[in-house]
């Protein structure tokens, strides 16, 4: 793929009737740098796991835990106690060791290619309330999941896997209400003729829609994006405001006497006007509905939850193999917690490839689906063009090599999409 970003350096004719050449130049240099970014993050990150590995950083902070949670009077007998000290200290050192990696990728790459609204006073009060948050849910979810695999008897995988269906559900039903408004700021989209015209589409198909928003995101990046949520008769859309031409602060000027900063974000009028017509708008929720209605949502859940509930089997099989706890170093104690991190983590890791793949190819079909839907929405003119708007907003690159393609991209590639649009498009 890198050979292709790297040799192909003009727009290829297929290409000519959609993409400009300043463009096609702009998306191939920013995949190029996102290419090698992720190419040195990766190394640093499998060299990083390899040396903990090697060195015995597991044990060691699971010891070091212990220490911490003695001192504080919880013996060795308070295992749950530990184990959370020891996921405090463990995701505390890779929210340290991410951070360089992190505040490259958005002040030199996102920077450069002038996606990044960011100052650096509000990267970190962000960092630091993701972790905050991360922290709040993650503790106490771990303490009680630990707690359900001792006292679970024979069984405990089924109560286990039942605990994190429940835990999953929550966080999906609150998520939006609750968490995200906590770093972004969310609106009722105004009444006006957009608001009806989505009210009316869902309603012709019957999504229960309650409430439409609109999200800030162009406070963190200029990047695009839509989403529904909710279970049953509550249904919510957000749309960012970088999706909306008449709704992104990314195109319009600054108010007389502001100098375009203030001390969150950064206004970068220099950028060429984005998002959306309110017809292309239309069209793209009409894609996201399409996976509504045909069930890709539910069918999703269930493949997830009939995943995670082979993998708790698995979990409860192996558990009891002391081999696997002496390979990593743990010669005289069998933590729960590290059991799930030696099983989860490591056990699975060819599974977890294979079943990335096979949910990448599914993922792409799903997209051809929803498309196929917008079309029959009589949106395909306007799901044709949204979607070149968005390909040039985002700067995605047309071009890809076939295997990387067919491993990597969780969406069909521009092209096959457009081409899948063109007949109902020129009709």
């Amino acid at each position: 793929q890198r050979r292709v970003y790297r040799t192909t350096t003009h727009v290829p004719q297929e290409l000519g009737q959609i993409m400009d050449s300043e463009t096609f130049e702009k998306s191939r240099l920013y995949q190029l740098d996102k290419s090698t970014f992720s190419f040195w993050s990766g190394l640093y990150s499998e060299v990083e796991g390899t040396m903990i590995l090697l060195c015995g950083g597991i044990p060691f902070l699971w010891k070091l835990s212990g220490q911490i949670s003695g001192r504080a009077g919880f013996g060795q007998e308070y295992e749950i106690v530990q184990s959370l000290v020891f996921l405090l200290l463990a995701t505390f050192f890779s929210a340290v060791t991410g951070l360089p990696w992190s505040l490259y990728n958005t002040f030199v790459i996102e920077e450069k290619h002038g996606f990044n609204q960011q100052t650096l006073g509000f990267f970190f009060k962000d960092a630091l309330k993701k972790f905050v948050v991360t922290q709040c849910i993650l503790l106490p979810v771990t303490s009680l999941l630990l707690y359900i695999i001792k006292i679970g008897g024979d069984y405990f995988f089924i109560y286990a896997w039942l605990f994190t269906l429940v835990v999953s559900l929550v966080l999906v039903t609150i998520y939006a209400d609750y968490i995200a408004p906590l770093f972004d700021k969310f609106i009722p989209l105004p009444e006006g003729e957009l608001k009806q015209q989505i009210e009316t589409m869902a309603k012709s198909i019957d999504f229960p829609l309650t409430k439409v928003y609109v999200v800030e995101g162009s406070k963190r990046s200029s990047h695009s994006n839509a989403y529904f949520y909710g279970f049953f008769k509550n249904k919510r859309i957000v749309l960012f405001d970088t999706l909306l031409e008449d709704y992104s602060a990314l195109n319009k000027e600054p108010a007389e006497g502001e100098d375009g900063e203030n001390e969150e974000t950064k206004s970068k009028t220099k950028n060429k006007k984005q998002g959306c017509k309110n017809e292309e708008v239309l069209a793209v929720l009409g894609h996201e509905l399409g996976h509504w209605k045909l069930g890709h949502t539910v069918k999703n859940i269930i493949i997830s939850q009939m995943n995670s509930f082979l993998c708790f089997f698995l979990f409860a099989v192996l558990i009891g193999r002391k081999e696997l706890f002496t390979a990593f170093g743990f010669y005289d104690t069998q933590p729960t917690l590290i059991g799930l991190m030696i099983i989860f983590q490591f056990i699975f890791s060819p599974y977890n490839e294979v079943l990335s793949f096979c949910l990448t190819v599914l993922s792409r079909r799903f997209e051809f689906q929803a498309d196929a839907f917008a079309k029959e929405l009589g949106k395909a003119k306007d799901l044709y063009s949204a979607l070149i708007k968005l390909n040039k907003d985002n700067l995605g690159f047309p071009v890809s090599d076939w295997i990387f393609s067919m491993w990597h991209y969780s969406h069909p590639p521009l092209l096959e999409r457009l081409q899948a649009l063109k007949g109902a498009k020129q009709e």
